[in-house]
């Protein structure tokens, strides 16, 4: 009996030696945009291993005159909702600051919220592009 309950233990210890990795959070990343550079910005956001994205159209609320004052005349938006793992979030976010900068008309907002769960290991996997 002993003998058993050693041969145990020391499985047990083996199998808490191959420590599996744990799994990575995951964010909800919010970026909304003129409605003609939806596309545009789906694509730049692909390399960051994002699985998921959702387009939605939208319409901006500022009146036609503070438009006009402030030079911008486009109010048709598109949200972009997109799960990204929270280790590649940061390097995301940076990239669509930057392009807000440079592309002609690509002004935007982006921010992420963290999301607290996942339903089922198979969903986790496909939205955190992981392979376990």
């Amino acid at each position: 009996m002993k003998k058993d309950e050693k041969t145990l233990t020391e499985e047990k210890k083996k199998v808490s030696a191959r420590k599996k990795p744990s799994p990575k959070k995951l964010k909800l990343l919010f970026t909304i945009v003129n409605r003609n550079k939806g596309e545009l910005f789906t694509d730049l956001l692909q390399p960051f291993d994002i699985n998921m994205q959702m387009l939605v159209a939208a319409h901006g609320t500022t009146k036609t005159e503070t438009l006009q004052l402030l030079g911008l005349t486009e109010s048709d938006k598109v949200l972009i909702l997109s799960v990204v793992r929270s280790d590649r979030a940061g390097a995301a976010l940076k990239m669509l600051e930057e392009k807000f900068k440079t592309v002609k008309n690509g002004d935007g907002i982006a921010f992420t919220v963290p999301m607290s769960s996942a339903l089922g290991v198979a969903a986790y996997q496909f939205l955190s592009n992981a392979r376990m």
